[in-house]
């Protein structure tokens, strides 16, 4: 079994920025793609960024520029550094990873972006 734990979510304000990590914990051998995904109430749960085992990454657009994702393998971590955020980024966040064919999930940490 391989278990994911978010942290670093909370209430900022507009244009702040935050960091997201995730570290996966367990039965790991090696992680392929991991990524980060973010749902808001009444909305489907949609990707924001992945990066690959080599450091490849994607992003969705309403996040390119302000949004980075990274991983330290040496940890089993990803980090989600956001910057410049708007209200629209207000969800719960989760942490996604592959280890040996199967997708594992956080139990998500919520971010809200408001004034």
């Amino acid at each position: 079994q391989v278990q994911l734990v978010e942290s670093g979510g909370g209430l900022v304000q507009p244009g702040g920025s935050l960091r997201l990590s995730c570290v996966a914990s367990g039965s790991i051998f090696s992680i392929n793609d991991m990524g980060w995904y973010r749902q808001a109430p009444g909305k489907e749960r949609e990707l924001v960024a992945s990066i690959t085992n080599g450091g490849s990454t994607n992003y969705a657009d309403a996040v390119k520029g302000r949004f980075a994702i990274s991983r330290d393998n040496a940890k089993n971590t990803v980090y989600l550094q956001m910057n410049s955020l708007k209200p629209e980024d207000t969800a719960v966040y989760y942490c996604n990873a592959w280890v040996r064919g199967l997708g594992y999930w956080g139990k998500g940490t919520l971010v809200t972006v408001s004034s």
